[in-house]
């Protein structure tokens, strides 16, 4: 009976963590994937709010970037909808990559949209926080360094987000 509370503390917790510090009220309401290896230093918590969103939440002992996540994302078996920033920092990935930019060409005064594109990925992003859209094949994969091609199938689950007006 232990371990089913403690699953609903780490639900609070998470839910906690993820308010303090990203500013979203993201009310757990079933988890789908508990603390997954997605590398050799990282965990994700795949989960479903209350309003029916799914969200992973990745966190790691080392530097991950914004290029890093997309990765992962994209070898769980997933598709992101949104990543989101950091609280109180709308613009964070776009700062980012602006500040990265102008470090490589300090020269150039008009920078676009397609200029920071690339450097938007090198932003540390950890922990990170992503809205997922949908999930690919119906399977949800997790690191396993002693399989073939370093993934295996974690769980099977059927989500696609919908577009409302």
């Amino acid at each position: 009976m232990t371990g089913m509370n403690d699953q609903v503390y780490d639900d609070i917790a998470l839910e906690k963590r993820i308010r303090a510090e990203f500013g979203v009220a993201a009310d757990v309401d079933s988890v789908i994937a508990r603390k997954i290896p997605v590398s050799r230093t990282a965990e994700a918590t795949l989960f479903l709010t209350e309003k029916k969103q799914l969200f992973l939440f990745v966190e790691s002992q080392s530097k991950l970037l914004l290029s890093d996540i997309q990765k992962i994302v994209s070898r769980v078996g997933l598709k992101a909808e949104l990543y989101m920033p950091p609280k109180g920092q709308p613009d964070y990935f776009d700062s980012v990559g602006t500040q990265k930019f102008r470090e490589i060409f300090p020269g150039r005064s008009h920078i676009t949209e397609q200029d920071i594109h690339f450097y938007r990925t090198l932003a540390p992003y950890n922990p990170a926080l992503i809205l997922i859209n949908e999930v690919k094949n119906g399977v949800i994969n997790q690191f396993d360094s002693d399989s073939t091609g370093e993934w295996r199938q974690h769980a099977k689950f059927a989500y696609r987000r919908i577009k409302t007006s």
